[in-house]
């Protein structure tokens, strides 16, 4: 990962350096081929089909299917957010700004790219917050140089096409720094150019341009397996063309010719004839004494292809982590505990994701927070809020009944509520389950009447006879 930084002193965000700027963005153009790499990859374009000398050309997208899978369990459902004070107008302001959204498409980023990028903006002539997730492609934020790294400012940028000139590209970049948003024209020259854009404050208190990070390195998931899963496909693509050469048998006839173009005088046309006559017909003849005909064919090892492929599956998801879910091993009767022996690669990294993303989502809250108080007088403690991950796995739930079952009475209603997975909301169900105990109540004092519940007297005598006894 290639951490972009800049001297605290040599940045003014009241006038930013358009040579540095592009020094900048050159030096995140030599990134980009490696991110279009990964991107290839996720969309199924392998380095194989580049390949001319192969006739087979077979494409298994392990890329595809590690990502998927891992970005659906970190954070295929949405995140929640716990408080003990009322967060609702912030929770509200989330949800209108597309933050589940964005955090589907920063998780699609995180395991592709190994980074992610959102921008949080105001719509022309709107006052609500909103959040777009951008491309790593053409995003990067830059660091001052002191052992903080505090961030300076952040870079979307796209080369403007101009067909009329082509000998000098113009950048179009928009530098967003704590204070400001600049739209700059860059031209890929080395000469100094004059800061002619006006700024524009955007009022968020931060640079509203956050980076996600997929680990400390910035990784992808499927980033060091890609020389495994080219030679599962160069492997998958060589067994279809021996299994076509395996059926394509020649029928060799010895001791006679059919024909006599490969006998015809000049510059070889009658062999040339002769070799597209043996792929038209399968047929070789091979003129001597004996006469006989016999079939060619290749010796095929589908054993041993199998074995190989098999292991080169496993160690792409060994080393990746990311366990295959069709596997046979992934059966509906698992109980919770093998399952989590199985998921436990892949549940390790998705906690070093989450770490990584929390530190994210708290920036992310801190503007919409310093928003809310700027525009409606709204004050919200950000640092009294909790992110909640939940993971996207199948439930036993008789399983996780049973646990709950034998716990009632001796752990915490609402511990036992968290445990149940069809629960969003502990604290309302909590009210839910305690609102019905007291209904039932009710309903048994207009039964059975308001009179205490005493157990009968069994002695057969009632007080009148004792006092006519005595």
């Amino acid at each position: 990962m290639h951490i972009f930084t800049m001297p605290a002193d040599r940045w003014d965000e009241a006038n930013p350096d358009k040579r540095a700027i592009l020094h900048l963005i050159q030096k995140h153009q030599g990134c980009v081929p490696d991110l279009n790499k990964l991107k290839a990859y996720y969309e199924g374009n392998h380095d194989i089909l580049k390949d001319t000398d192969r006739e087979n050309k077979l494409v298994c997208n392990h890329a595809k299917d590690i990502t998927d899978t891992a970005s659906s369990y970190f954070i295929g459902n949405p995140v929640t957010y716990k408080s003990d004070q009322d967060i609702k107008p912030l929770m509200d302001a989330l949800e209108t700004s597309g933050s589940d959204e964005a955090d589907g498409d920063n998780g699609l980023d995180l395991s592709i790219y190994g980074r992610a990028y959102e921008y949080i903006y105001t719509r022309q002539e709107e006052t609500e917050l909103f959040i777009k997730n951008l491309s790593p492609q053409n995003t990067f934020i830059v660091y001052d140089d002191t052992i903080e790294q505090n961030e300076l400012f952040g870079v979307y940028y796209y080369a403007r096409k101009d067909d009329t000139d082509v000998g000098n590209t113009v950048y179009v970049a928009t530098v967003l720094t704590q204070n400001y948003k600049y739209v700059l024209n860059i031209q890929n020259i080395d000469t100094p150019q004059a800061l002619i854009e006006p700024p524009e404050a955007h009022f968020k208190g931060e640079v509203p341009l956050i980076e996600y990070l997929n680990n400390k390195m910035a990784i992808g998931d499927f980033q060091l397996q890609i020389p495994l899963i080219d030679a599962y496909n160069a492997l998958m693509s060589d067994r279809v063309t021996d299994k076509e050469q395996f059926i394509d048998a020649i029928l060799a006839i010895y001791g006679t010719l059919l024909s006599d173009e490969d006998n015809e005088p000049g510059d070889g046309a009658g062999a040339e004839k002769a070799m597209k006559r043996l792929r038209r017909e399968k047929l070789l003849e091979m003129p001597g004494d004996g006469s006989k005909a016999e079939y060619i064919t290749r010796t095929y090892d589908e054993a041993g292809v199998e074995i190989l492929k098999k292991a080169i599956e496993q160690d792409i998801h060994k080393f990746s982590h990311i366990p295959c879910m069709t596997d046979e091993s992934f059966g509906g009767n698992v109980s919770g505990v093998a399952m989590e022996f199985k998921l436990l690669g892949m549940e390790n990294i998705t906690k070093i994701k989450t770490r990584y993303y929390k530190k994210g989502l708290r920036k992310r809250l801190r503007i919409f927070a310093n928003f809310l108080n700027t525009r409606s007088g709204i004050h919200v403690d950000v640092t009294t809020i909790t992110p909640i991950f939940t993971r996207a796995l199948p439930k036993n739930l008789l399983e996780i009944s049973q646990i709950v079952s034998n716990l009632w009475g001796k752990v915490s209603r609402k511990t036992l509520l968290a445990q149940v997975p069809f629960v969003d909301d502990v604290d309302e169900e909590l009210q839910a389950v305690e609102k019905e105990e007291q209904e039932a109540l009710e309903q048994q004092k207009e039964i059975f009447g308001n009179e205490p519940n005493t157990p009968p007297d069994n002695s057969g005598t009632s007080k009148d006879d004792l006092n006519g006894k005595e």
